[in-house]
């Protein structure tokens, strides 16, 4: 994911009564031209086809009372000059120069698929060697090649995913450029100070983006479709100007149905076969990691209010 200033939209995406791109306009996910605003609110996704998984993921979304709460809405499908392509609800309209974060959650965002075939690969040795040489094992430097799942693993290792559960992915703060290479930000100390600097110090934004994460947390919870679905890959987005706060989950692309009598609580980990993403895990350490964001805005307003008694 990352953020785009102004998203090159195709002929085709904006074939159907739709305007210009607006300046300023941010693609936050997704490949380059693949999303498109249009008039009334409404951004314009291309998918794969009818049976496209983020399609069948909004359907369902839209008939769970729990779900329905969490997500963009969905408007419906159409298909123009032989592409398919959903409209959403831009989660940027109504918003003056807002300030925009994207965190993917989970501390899986792989599919089990991607990563069941064993073989050693010396591509993914030398991906791994040109990120770090002191990565690979004894062992893995001797045959200079490693599996798909270790490489995988070493990727989102090098984040907060594995532990957190999450990882920021991109900001922009207004009338800056947009920061995309966030990937490595791990410990608590990095992870709060981002998000502190994102919040700008303002205990009000961080109290509602704290309160509304809790209710999404319990909204999920009680969600027949999360309670069905393996939720891969997906991303907290967070909008704020100085008059409203946004906080929805977006990207279903790789929300994949639950093998028949398997069940996931969103916070086990991982083991092969058991299908757990960590996607409450990572709304857990968000909560916990914003409350102590909120905390420090707090004493920062009363230390500051303590100077201005003082002078």
């Amino acid at each position: 994911n990352a953020l785009e200033l102004s998203a090159p939209a195709s002929p085709v995406l904006l074939e159907c009564n739709a305007p210009t791109v607006p300046p300023g306009w941010l693609q936050l996910s997704g490949h380059p031209k693949s999303i498109a605003p249009l008039a009334n609110g409404i951004v314009r996704k291309r998918i794969s086809g009818p049976n496209d998984t983020e399609l069948l993921a909004y359907r369902q979304l839209m008939v769970d009372p729990h779900a329905i709460k969490v997500v963009p809405k969905f408007l419906g499908v159409h298909q123009v000059a032989g592409e398919h392509f959903i409209d959403l609800h831009n989660m940027l309209h109504g918003f003056t120069e807002p300030n925009v974060m994207d965190i993917k959650m989970g501390f899986r965002t792989f599919t089990e698929s991607e990563v069941s075939n064993t073989a050693l690969r010396e591509d993914l040795y030398q991906k791994m060697i040109a990120v770090d040489p002191s990565a690979p094992s004894a062992d893995e430097h001797a045959r200079q090649a490693i599996t798909k799942l270790r490489y995988m693993q070493f990727r989102e290792n090098m984040s907060s995913t594995q532990e957190k559960g999450f990882r920021i992915e991109a900001l922009r703060m207004r009338g800056c450029s947009p920061v995309t290479d966030l990937k490595t930000i791990k410990t608590d100390h990095q992870i709060r100070t981002t998000i502190g600097h994102f919040v700008n110090g303002r205990r009000s934004i961080a109290k509602d983006i704290l309160k509304r994460l809790r209710q999404m947390r319990t909204l999920i919870e009680k969600s027949e479709f999360f309670q069905r679905h393996q939720v891969l890959g997906s991303s907290v987005f967070i909008v704020y100007d100085d008059q409203q706060v946004g906080v929805w989950l977006i990207d279903f692309a790789k929300a994949l149905p639950l093998p028949p009598g398997t069940k996931v609580t969103h916070r086990r980990r991982w083991q092969m076969g058991n299908c757990e993403e960590g996607l409450l895990h990572g709304f857990d350490e968000l909560i916990r990691t914003m409350e102590a964001v909120q905390q420090q805005a707090q004493h920062s307003s009363v230390r500051h209010q303590s100077r201005a008694t003082d002078v």
